[in-house]
């Protein structure tokens, strides 16, 4: 690691601070500060991974709290991958990955809430968004699906929202996975050019693809509105794989260690328990 304390500074670094000047186009996708290249970042998620997966078993054990983790990109960002690589070796048993999909059938009777809180998870366990209520400010900004009054209530909505999962011992921490829109254009081609990958293309994509500077603007706006001290937003580089997973699995790792799962207290007298 060229600097040795990079990853206690990427917290500080990558977050979005409350009321902060946000312009999208001043983040670098493609940047790597604080490792040298891929082995060294493939060593620190591998060493991270064992102590996630000791402070999920503990954050279980005790069911007090929560943590709730939001992840946004452009399409092909690379949730997915983020999920694979960072969750994806931990216990099943303590960590649930929710997508939201545009809203259909009883979701579309109720608030757009509604569906988000019912996924919430519960105490001792890490959820994963996949997507999430950002959409509500995202797409729907981009696309017009609700009125603009609508749209500027539901930042202050979503705030009180996370808020209020926070008092209740949910702490929610968000990334937004920053792709260039020529890292995207390799992905979508990489879709559309390898068979392997062709059930991941759809031509909606180049759809969104199109609206990528208003999809910029909808995301600054998320960003400076909606990134709070109890509920932050974190800005990832996400050009570089290796660097995302990296990265991501640094804060995961810090946030737990913040929260202080313990083991319950064992019963009394333990050691006077007879097993024929």
């Amino acid at each position: 690691m060229s600097d040795k304390n990079a990853a206690r500074k990427w917290r500080q670094q990558f977050q979005i601070r409350e009321d902060q000047k946000v312009s999208y186009r001043n983040f670098r996708p493609d940047s790597t500060p604080g490792l040298d290249g891929k082995e060294e970042a493939l060593a620190l998620l591998n060493k991270n991974i064992p102590k996630i997966n000791d402070l999920q078993e503990r954050l279980y054990a005790e069911g007090k709290q929560a943590l709730l983790v939001v992840l946004q990109a452009m399409d092909t960002g690379g949730k997915d991958g983020t999920i694979r690589a960072v969750f994806g070796p931990l216990n099943p048993q303590g960590v649930h990955v929710s997508n939201f999909k545009a809203p259909c059938g009883r979701e579309l009777t109720h608030d757009y809430l509604w569906r988000v809180h019912q996924a919430v998870p519960a105490k001792g366990m890490i959820g994963i968004f996949n997507r999430s209520h950002y959409e509500d400010v995202l797409i729907a900004k981009v696309r017009e699906l609700a009125p603009k009054n609508d749209i500027q209530q539901r930042y202050r909505q979503i705030n009180d929202f996370e808020a209020y999962l926070g008092e209740n011992h949910v702490r929610v921490i968000k990334f937004h996975l920053c792709i260039s829109k020529d890292e995207q254009r390799e992905r979508l081609l990489s879709r559309l050019q390898t068979t392997e990958k062709n059930w991941k293309f759809n031509r909606g994509d180049l759809a969104e693809r199109a609206l990528w500077d208003d999809y910029e603007n909808a995301y600054e706006r998320v960003l400076k509105r909606c990134s709070p001290a109890n509920a932050p937003w974190y800005v990832i580089p996400a050009n570089k794989k290796w660097y995302r997973n990296a990265v991501v699995s640094q804060i995961i790792l810090d946030t737990l260690r913040d929260m202080k799962p313990q083991f319950p207290a064992a019963e009394a007298d333990l050691d006077q328990v007879v097993i024929d």
